[in-house]
């Protein structure tokens, strides 16, 4: 089956070959993004493959649509950046990366907070210049504090596990509790309390029309003061102009982002000799409390050999049987949207 796969990158496109040796799938590797602009080059191909910054929205998924694809396979967990009714009402198949292993996600959030917390990176930039001095990069001792982990699905669980293993308290949100994370000793509260209580907050969730800026005004208001907020899920869970406002207060003590609510314009292009437009994103810069990656939480060795594997997997399932022969745990459908965790 031939596939044109967006926006894909020289490091990704190794392991979907890899991945593709056994199935012999005609993989047609394009640099550009999925858009109005560019679902034409899908025209008469029966599968489409793109990745979080591409758009689905329900125009694209109509000159997909008309254009003869009927796959649309995601490089990723998250499916925000597509109209899941729209795809359901042509009858456009979705699969998604369910669970590439949680571990590359949960390691890069706790590798943010260490950061922040000791400084790991203004230190680096001393040292390069032979400036040894201490003075403004004291941190304090993980072990003991309290971490609020913000959904626990398999990222949010793996990550409860680094934090227990620190020796932190840990206490959970989410509307579906994991017996994991019980039997490691994670306690559920609820927002109101882990927000009062937790040291550090870290997101795991899904962004769905509920979780949309869900870390808005009062939310970080009724957090405690001097708070670290990490955040690897997706950027518009929460409200950056609200962030903005609660940093400028000194309410928010340290910020780590891997994911920022317009990312598209910005994040897997190297921009440095432009100027960037988006103002509030360039406040974000001026922080010295801020620390931003983009979006490379997943960007480990196995996590992309899992993502190869399961979008050929699905890939194929669909060629042998059409909809039915997508692994059930790959399929997005409408009742994903209220599902509470990723």
């Amino acid at each position: 089956m031939r596939i044109v796969v967006y926006s894909s990158k020289p490091y990704e496109r190794s392991f979907l070959a890899e991945a593709n040796t056994p199935a012999g799938h005609d993989l047609a590797y394009l640099d550009a993004r999925l858009s109005t602009a560019t679902a034409d080059l899908a025209r008469g191909v029966p599968a489409a493959s793109i990745f979080v910054g591409d758009d689905a929205s329900a125009d694209v998924l109509r000159l997909l649509h008309e254009g003869g694809t009927r796959l649309l396979l995601l490089r990723s967990a998250g499916f925000n950046h597509v109209d899941i009714a729209e795809a359901e009402r042509l009858g456009l198949t979705i699969a998604r990366v369910p669970a590439y292993l949680p571990y590359a996600v949960a390691e890069h959030a706790v590798g943010l907070m260490l950061t922040l917390n000791r400084k790991f990176h203004r230190a680096y930039a001393r040292v390069r210049e032979q400036n040894f001095a201490l003075e403004g990069l004291m941190g304090f001792d993980m072990h003991g504090k309290t971490a609020g982990v913000i959904g626990t699905g398999k990222i949010g669980e793996a990550a409860c596990a680094i934090l227990r293993g620190f020796g932190c308290r840990v206490l959970a949100f989410d509307p579906i509790r994991n017996p994991t994370c019980e039997a490691m000793g994670v306690a559920y509260v609820p927002l109101a309390d882990l927000y009062a209580t937790a040291d550090i907050i870290t997101l795991h969730c899904p962004l769905t029309p509920q979780t949309r800026h869900m870390i808005g005004g009062p939310a970080l208001a009724a957090m405690k003061r001097g708070v670290m907020l990490i955040n690897t899920s997706r950027g518009a869970v929460i409200d950056t102009r609200a962030l903005i406002a609660a940093l400028k207060r000194g309410h928010v003590g340290s910020v780590g982002l891997d994911v920022y609510e317009e990312e598209g314009d910005l994040f897997f292009r190297d921009l440095s000799a432009e100027v960037i437009h988006d103002d509030v994103f360039v406040r974000l810069l001026t922080f010295p409390n801020v620390l931003i990656t983009a979006h490379q939480g997943f960007f480990t060795r196995e996590a992309c050999e899992a993502i190869a594997r399961t979008t050929i997997e699905s890939a194929s399932g669909f060629e042998r049987a059409g909809p039915a022969g997508v692994p059930e745990a790959n399929r997005v459908t409408s009742r994903l949207l209220a599902a509470p965790t990723k």
